[in-house]
Formats: structure tokens, sequence, C-alpha cells
């Protein structure tokens, strides 16, 4: 008789009988791929050009009921099951080895209403999909900075981008969510329905069950804001570093100014001499009127000499997708991220002397300028607990050549060991690689015993453990 080898959530290696297999397969209204099948090899693919799994089931979910199925069928089995959305986390977590891949990148409908100004949005969206939609009415949520990126991803985790300092966290503007959890139960979790549930959702990752759609609450955003580029020479870099931090303590809600130190693409408001030589680059954002946008950055134009700007009058969706070309799918990519509550010389001086480091023309390091909105929510109100995060620091190794893996994540890891003695010492959860399983409790804090509590009541058997995994309680 024919069957299916598997892995279990334990990683034994175990057979369900093929017959099993086409019946699940038929509850699926988008089909169930094999390792044999046609379109097999581009369904596992994701974002990050390092991760080559190889599930046992690819099953491709455009229904609520088709993930239902799902979760059954890998509970029954114990199977390994990974859930994959816009496929864009570091880890690559959406990709089970040997297990079931419930796939929901086809479930990407968004609605708007635009008189009560909340969107509904399916678990598979990317950030382009809701940043469209949204604008042709005015409005937006704060999402992250790269178009491609999955709303569900983000927003598990926190997600924060250009509308945060005015706005809030992704989480903080999230109203319901619609989720199957580990038993195969549609629950809707709301500040009144499910509220510890909801809790949990709000930054605890993909540990309490598949969430098949969220609803936003949106701001009026635009369409134009004031947004842009300010390019210093790396010679200047402790000097316009150091005027960003002190100027930032200052700013209004409205401005966000993050730095991303690299070496400079071939922009063409930057002179060709500057090309590919290292670079700090100040991208801003001001969430409100255009000339007042204008006025309060002015600043940033005088930390130094800058030798190319590129400000103005900016659509935001437009701005939204600004960095696409520099993180495109299928590069390799690792990252360590820190968290700070303030940054001291001592701190600027260390990421400096690691851009010095560079092992390649792709990688950088960005520091992003969070406060304002998120700041002043209170930790417990959520389960994401970096509001002291002022800044988040992403090392980003990003390469082509596999030969250059262990040469990229040295540089990578080194720049964030020596910038931790600065740091709060925790993490972002969406920023943490595959091997940062250490860092998952210090990045939740004093949320992460109640995180256990709700995981050990909404999924005791930590089926949805491929994630960064917040074990129940009691198996630690």
């Amino acid at each position: 008789m024919q069957s299916l080898t598997y892995l279990t959530l334990d990683k034994d290696v175990r057979q369900v009988r093929q017959a099993d297999v086409d019946a699940f397969a038929a509850q699926i209204s988008g089909g169930v791929l094999g390792m044999a099948d046609a379109g097999y090899d581009e369904a596992r693919k994701v974002w990050n050009g390092t991760i080559d799994r190889r599930p046992g089931l690819i099953a491709r979910c455009l229904t609520e009921g088709d993930v239902q199925a799902g979760v059954r069928f890998a509970a029954a089995h114990r199977m390994l099951l990974s859930v994959r959305g816009g496929g864009h986390h570091i880890a690559g977590n959406a990709v089970a080895e040997g297990g079931l891949m419930l796939d929901l990148s086809a479930m990407r409908t968004v609605q708007i209403d635009a008189a009560k100004r909340t969107a509904r949005v399916a678990a598979g969206s990317l950030l382009g999909d809701l940043d469209r939609e949204s604008q042709a009415h005015g409005l937006a949520t704060p999402l992250g900075i790269n178009s491609t990126t999955g709303v569900a991803g983000l927003t598990l985790g926190g997600g924060f981008g250009w509308l945060t300092r005015r706005y809030g966290m992704t989480v903080d503007n999230l109203l319901s969510a619609t989720v199957v959890t580990a038993d195969g139960t549609v629950r809707v979790a709301s500040a009144t329905s499910e509220p510890d549930l909801f809790w949990a959702l709000r930054g605890g990752g993909g540990n309490f069950g598949v969430v098949t759609s969220f609803e936003f609450q949106l701001h009026p955003v635009g369409p134009e804001l004031y947004a842009g580029l300010v390019v210093y020479p790396f010679a200047q870099a402790r000097q316009v570093l150091r005027a960003w931090r002190d100027f930032n303590t200052g700013a209004p809600d409205e401005l966000s100014v993050w730095a991303v130190m690299r070496k400079a693409p071939p922009l063409p408001f930057l002179p060709a001499s500057a090309h590919g030589t290292e670079v700090v680059v100040f991208p801003l954002v001001y969430c409100g009127d255009v000339a007042a946008g204008e006025r309060a950055a002015a600043p940033v134009l005088k930390f130094g000499d800058p030798i190319g700007t590129a400000l103005g009058p900016t659509p935001y969706a437009g701005f939204q997708t600004a960095f696409d070309p520099l993180l495109a799918a299928g590069s390799r990519n690792y990252w360590k991220s820190n968290n700070f509550n303030r940054l001291t010389d001592q701190a600027l001086d260390v990421v400096i002397e690691s851009v010095n480091r560079l092992p390649g023309p792709e990688c950088e390091i960005f520091i992003a300028q969070l406060g304002g909105a998120m700041a002043r929510v209170k930790p417990a109100a959520t389960a994401f607990v970096g509001r002291d995060a002022h800044y988040i620091m992403n090392v980003h190794g990003r390469w082509s050549d596999a030969g250059d893996d262990e040469r990229v994540r040295a540089w990578a890891r080194r720049a964030f060991e020596e910038a931790a003695p600065h740091a709060t010492g925790s993490g972002y959860v969406n920023f943490l690689t595959e091997d940062e399983a250490e860092r998952v409790a210090a990045s939740y804090g004093a949320n992460h015993e109640r995180l256990q509590a709700l995981k050990q009541r909404f999924d005791p058997g930590n089926l949805f453990r491929m994630n960064l995994n917040i074990a129940p309680a009691g198996q630690a």
C-alpha cells in the first residue's frame, strides 16, 4: 500500500497512508502538492535564499475551511506544521522540512470600509496590497517598509514602520483577528471576544493559531507626504549620527528619520564618484502636511555636508516601495538585531566600526527610530513588550554566493555582539533568526510567563512550533 513518509512534531519519521493523503487533498480548494508535483519547487521558495527545505506536502489554502482541514490533518498525525503568508521572515519558518506547509499566499483579499476607516485583510496579503487599497481612500495603517512583506507575519510579531511614531505599532491598530486554533476551531479574537487570545496575537507571533484575516484601524495619511533621502559621506559618520540622535530627542511624532549605513547604490541623485562607497543615508517621512514636513525635516540637511538629497512631496504608497529593489527575494540573508532605549556615543562608534568592515555591497546596518505613540502604550497592554526600544538596529547580511555564508554571518554576529553591551538585551521577534531561540524569552520580558500560560490553554501540544517558539507552561 502506498504511503507518505513525513516528520512528526518531534522530528520522528512516520508514514501516513496515501488514501488518507488523498482524502485530505480533496478538502483543500487550491489542491495539495507533493514533492513530485509540478509547481512544488516554486511553492516552497521563500524570500530568504538560504532557506532550502522540502515539505512533505504543501496545502494551497484558499478558504478558512481549507485552513481548518490542514490544522486538523496535521494534529491528527502529529505532523510538523508550518504556515506561509508572505514567506518573508528571515528564519524561513514558513517551510517545514518533511512536514505540512499551509500555503496561504493566495488569500490576498483586502476590503476597505472608508466610512469606518477599517480594513479587513486576508492572511496572504502583502503590505503593498493593503497600502494600495487603503491609499485609494487616503487612509493607511502602520506597516513595514518593504511592500512584499506579508501582513500576517509582520502583524503577529509587532510591526513598525514610517507611521509608527504617529500611530503606534501595527498591533496597536489591530481591531480583531479570525483565528483557527490547534483544535481546528475558528475563533474571532478582539478586545471583547476572546480577549486573552487577542492579547497574545498582538506580538506573540504564530504561536497561538493560524490567523486567516485581520481587521485594522486606518488613519488619514497622504496620499502625498514629505519624504525622501539625505545622503552623507561615511567620513562624516560620527558627526552626522550624533547630530541625528540629538535631533531625534525633540522631533515631533509625525517625523520619522532612520539611519542606513551601506555602500551607496547607483542612485541618480548621487555623484557617480559616490557609487559603491560607504555612506550614511537618512530616509525620512513626515506624516502630515507637506509644508510642515519640509520645515520639520530641514535640520536633517544640516547634520553635515550632504552629497545628495531627494526630498519633496511623495506618494506614500510609492515610498513604501522605495526600498524593494534592495530587498528583492532570492538573495541569501542573515540578520542580527539589537534594541536600544538610547544611543550612546560608544554605541554609535561600535556601529561605525562594523560598517567599516562591511563584507559585501548588499550588506548594511540600519537603525530605525521609534518612540512616539508606540512608546506610550503600556508594556503589559499587548504581548509585544519592547515599548522602551526607541531604536532598533538590524545588522543585515545579504549576499548571493553560498561560499560567503560563514564570512557574512561572522560579520553580522560580531557587529551584534559588540553592540550588545549598549543595548537593552531584548529583541524584535520579526528580526530573530532560526539560531536565536534563546533570545525569545528575553524578547517578551515580563509578558513571557503569561504567554506560556496562554500557549498551554490554546495550543497545549505545541502544534504551532515552527516559529520563534513560546513553549506551553511547564514544557519549556
